[in-house]
């Protein structure tokens, strides 16, 4: 895959995507970042921890967040992404859904656009990343109010993301420019959660590589009964398991910790 002119080998090799929320209420680390000065000391530290992309948020998706406009969420990451961009060369990804902030985000240095509804949220947001030759994640998600679910759940995730795949290509975006993602934690319940952790590997059908974001989530925290600040071994856990799966990124907080984890499964995984 190839993000910021950089070729990712996702065949033989695990990534790590760091979280950055700038925003002040992220069910994780709400407001701890929400500082230009403290991000850039974040990121320079999930650099040093060998984070590979930087992931920056401006609008919590929690369970029951309140949507912001998309001039809010613009003011909150674009000046985050040009700092980031002129003081670190990592590739950055703006986690939207909008393609007006996409548009916003790219132009201020942002290499891939993380969505949360796969491109089916906003009818322009395939266009956009492909009228500007970035990278994308497209990540499962749902309105279950008007489509709930009748198959089993990984058949309806697949479906639901090759979707999101024929808009991304239908619009021009490359198939080497592309990764898609489970969604674990949305539009799912706890059993469903798990019932995705475990059959990842059936996403490889699709031909794309996996990102895997569970870092914190609540399928963590109710498993273990634990809050989000001590849901660490819950989250490696689960990294060890989805690379083991076939997952090529990691997304997470915590990024030394994981990163080790990953690197301790990939090369248990090459002795074969």
């Amino acid at each position: 895959m190839i993000i910021k002119d950089k070729r990712f080998d996702t065949e033989n090799g695990t990534y790590i995507m760091g979280i950055l929320n700038f925003t002040p209420d992220s069910f994780s680390d709400g407001g701890k970042y929400n500082n230009i000065e403290y991000a850039l000391k974040h990121v320079e530290e999930m650099i040093e921890g060998g984070a590979d992309i930087i992931d920056v948020g401006g609008e919590s998706t929690r369970p029951g967040y309140t949507m912001i406009s998309d001039e809010e969420e613009i003011e909150r990451i674009v000046p985050v992404i040009e700092k980031i961009r002129q003081n670190f060369d990592i590739p950055v990804s703006a986690d939207t859904y909008k393609s007006k902030v996409a548009d916003a985000a790219i132009l201020a240095g942002a290499d891939l656009i993380n969505d949360i509804w796969g491109c089916r949220y906003d009818d322009n947001m395939a266009q956009v990343i492909a009228k500007n030759k970035v990278s994308c994640c497209l990540m499962h998600n749902r309105d279950l109010s008007e489509n709930p679910y009748k198959k089993d759940i990984m058949t309806e995730v697949m479906e639901d993301l090759k979707e999101s795949i024929d808009r991304a290509l239908s619009a021009g975006v490359d198939r080497d420019k592309i990764m898609i993602d489970p969604g674990i934690g949305f539009a799912k319940t706890l059993e469903e959660n798990l019932l995705v952790m475990n059959q990842l590997d059936r996403l490889k059908e699709l031909g794309f590589p996996i990102l895997l974001g569970t870092s914190r989530k609540s399928m963590i925290g109710l498993t273990l009964n634990l809050p989000a600040d001590e849901r660490l071994e819950g989250t490696i856990a689960t990294t060890v398991i989805g690379v083991m799966k076939g997952c090529s990124f990691i997304r997470v907080h915590d990024v030394q910790q994981n990163r080790r984890a990953a690197l301790m499964a990939r090369a248990i995984i090459s002795s074969r």
